[in-house]
């Protein structure tokens, strides 16, 4: 009986596809162990490790939170800014945020708020479902620095979210800066920037560039524009890179 040519090839086939001394790669790193973390119960909700900076009863968080509108499981702007009294550097944090449902003004003037990352580098909150503006101050921009990729904004009134993953600048010994910040933001789950390069914290009035230094970690701030934009659900969680030990490298005795 002869055999179908495919069936004659196939067992050398299995052979070359399948190394006989096949050994795994280590690389010898001793890592820390991660740290269990249990997820949030339903999207948005804060894992087991996040500092809750509001969860709708209050704004203890934050100086100047006396000065905003606590109702309803939501925090309304007042007529000041607000900062986190703990301060942060590299970190994910996240925002719910509402417009005004009823459209007032135009442009800048419509929703306008902002989340700033370190006290310096603003995400833009705005309406800007059918609102037409300069890009890179429209809703999850970088303001004056880069639009965001797409427009997810929901309409006003609606609930938006925003997922934030900032990485802070770092200095050297002398005040230079050694490496540029870098965020990522999701609006209502939708990447808007991928690992943007921030050029230096956010100005009205002038280009981005960095200080000759800042703090490693400061405030997060919300912006009052003098527009009544709503707050809920607002968490922080601070990143760490993951610690390895590298195996010591052998000296070759000499020969």
């Amino acid at each position: 009986m002869t055999l179908p040519r495919t069936a004659a090839v196939l067992p050398a086939l299995l052979l070359l596809a399948a190394p006989a001394f096949a050994q795994e790669y280590k690389s010898g790193i001793k890592w820390e162990e991660p740290k269990v973390v249990t997820p949030g119960s339903e999207p948005g909700a804060p894992p087991s490790d996040a500092t809750i900076l509001f969860d709708g009863t209050n704004l203890d968080a934050f100086e100047g939170g006396d000065k905003w509108t606590v109702e309803n499981g939501y925090a309304q702007v007042g007529p000041a800014n607000i900062k986190t009294k703990e301060s942060f550097g590299d970190c994910q944090l996240h925002v719910e945020w509402a417009t005004p449902e009823k459209v007032k003004g135009n442009g800048q003037g419509r929703g306008n708020s902002g989340i700033f990352l370190m006290d310096r580098y603003e995400v833009q909150i705005l309406d800007s479902f059918g609102n037409t503006t300069y890009f890179d101050g429209q809703a999850s921009a970088v303001y004056k620095q880069s639009p965001p990729q797409v427009n997810a904004s929901r309409g006003p009134g609606e609930w938006q979210s925003y997922d934030i993953l900032f990485t802070a600048p770092r200095f050297d010994e002398n005040g230079d800066l050694a490496r540029p910040g870098f965020v990522t933001v999701l609006h209502n789950g939708v990447a808007t920037h991928h690992h943007f390069e921030l050029q230096g914290p956010t100005s009205f009035t002038a280009p981005a560039a960095y200080p000759k230094n800042h703090p490693a970690k400061a405030p997060i701030r919300i912006q009052n524009h003098g527009n009544p934009v709503r707050f809920r659900n607002i968490w922080i969680r601070e990143l760490k890179t993951a610690v390895g030990v590298h195996p010591e490298k052998k000296v070759e005795a000499a020969k």
